[in-house]
C-alpha cells in the first residue's frame, strides 16, 4: 500500500490534517535580539506584540534540505508545497531535499512552488487531499495540481509595511508614510509569485471594499475562499459577510496566521486565497 504524505512549509498556516499524514517544515524569523521558530510552540500573538516595539533589522530563514527530509519521514510519495520562490529559498531547498530523498530512499517527491503564501497554499493542499482520495497516480497528481494552481489566486490588505522594510523588501520611507498616514496597502500575488500592490486606501472600510473588488475582478464567482488574518478577526468576519451577500454559494473558511505570515502581514493584515471560477 502506498504510504502518502503531504508536507508544506509553515507559510501554509497548517500544522496538521485530519485524514492524511502531514508535516510542517518551520521557517524562522531572525532579529538581532531574538529568533522565532514557526512551529507549534510559537506564541504568535506574543511575537506580533514584540515586533510592535522592535526597531532593528529582521530577516526570515527557510527550511534547509535536512529539515525537509525530516518532514518527508518515511513516506513512499510526498507532495511538498512551498511559499513562493519569488520571496523565499524554500522551494529551492525542497528541490535539493527531493533529489537526496529520492536517490537514497527509492521514493518519490513532488515539489510544488505555490507562487504565493498563506491561504492559497491551503487551497493547494486541500486539492491534493481530494486527488489522493480519488486514487490518482503520482504522475497524475503532479500534473493536475499544476493545472489547478492556475485557477487560484491571493489578495491581501496590509496595515503596516514595517517588517517588509526591516527585511529589505520595501523602502523604509514608503513604510513610514503608510504607518503615519494610516494608509493600508491592498494587493495581490502576481503570476511570477511576487506581491503586487493594486490600491492604497485610508481606513479599514475602503481597504475592505478594494479587496473585495479585487476578488470579483480576478474571476471569483463560486468555489472556495480561505481567509487568514493576523489579530484581525473582526475584519475577517466582515469580509466573509460581504462576500456571502454577493456570492452566496462560495465555500468560505477563516483561520489565524502562524508566525511567518504574521511577520509579513503584521497586526491587522488579511490574506485571502480563492479559486478563480
Amino acid at each position: 500500500m502506498r504510504k502518502i504524505k503531504i508536507v508544506a512549509d509553515s507559510s501554509a498556516n497548517i500544522l496538521e490534517l485530519n485524514d492524511i499524514p502531514f508535516a510542517s517544515a518551520p521557517l524562522k524569523i531572525i532579529t538581532n535580539e531574538r529568533e522565532f521558530v514557526d512551529d507549534a510552540s510559537l506564541d504568535v500573538e506574543g511575537m506580533v506584540i514584540w515586533f510592535d516595539s522592535y526597531k532593528g533589522k529582521s530577516k526570515t530563514s527557510c527550511p534547509n534540505p535536512s529539515d525537509w527530509i525530516n518532514a518527508f519521514g518515511d513516506a513512499h510519495e510526498v507532495y511538498c508545497v512551498t511559499i513562493t520562490s519569488g520571496l523565499s529559498g524554500s522551494y529551492n531547498s525542497a528541490c535539493i531535499a527531493k533529489q537526496i530523498y529520492e536517490s537514497t530512499h527509492n521514493k518519490r517527491v513532488c515539489v510544488i512552488d505555490s507562487l504565493s503564501a498563506g491561504p492559497e497554499l491551503i487551497l493547494i493542499i486541500e486539492k491534493l487531499q481530494e486527488y489522493i482520495k480519488q486514487g490518482l497516480s503520482f504522475e497524475e497528481i503532479c500534473e493536475t495540481i499544476e493545472e489547478y494552481k492556475q485557477k487560484t489566486g491571493l489578495v491581501f490588505v496590509l496595515e503596516s509595511l514595517k517588517n517588509f522594510a526591516a527585511n529589505g523588501r520595501v523602502s523604509p520611507a514608503v513604510a513610514k508614510i503608510a504607518g503615519v498616514l494610516g494608509i493600508r496597502v491592498v494587493g495581490k500575488a502576481s503570476t511570477e509569485g511576487t506581491l503586487e500592490p493594486t490600491d492604497k486606501c485610508r481606513g479599514a472600510a475602503k481597504s475592505i471594499t478594494a479587496l473585495v473588488n479585487n476578488l470579483l475582478a480576478s474571476g471569483l464567482s463560486h468555489g472556495k475562499i480561505r481567509i487568514a488574518h493576523c489579530c484581525n478577526e473582526t475584519a475577517a468576519k466582515e469580509i466573509t459577510q460581504i462576500i456571502q451577500e454577493k456570492l452566496p454559494h462560495v465555500d468560505i473558511k477563516t483561520h489565524t496566521c502562524l508566525g511567518l505570515c504574521s511577520y509579513y502581514a503584521e497586526k491587522g493584515g488579511i490574506l485571502v486565497g480563492f479559486e478563480k471560477f
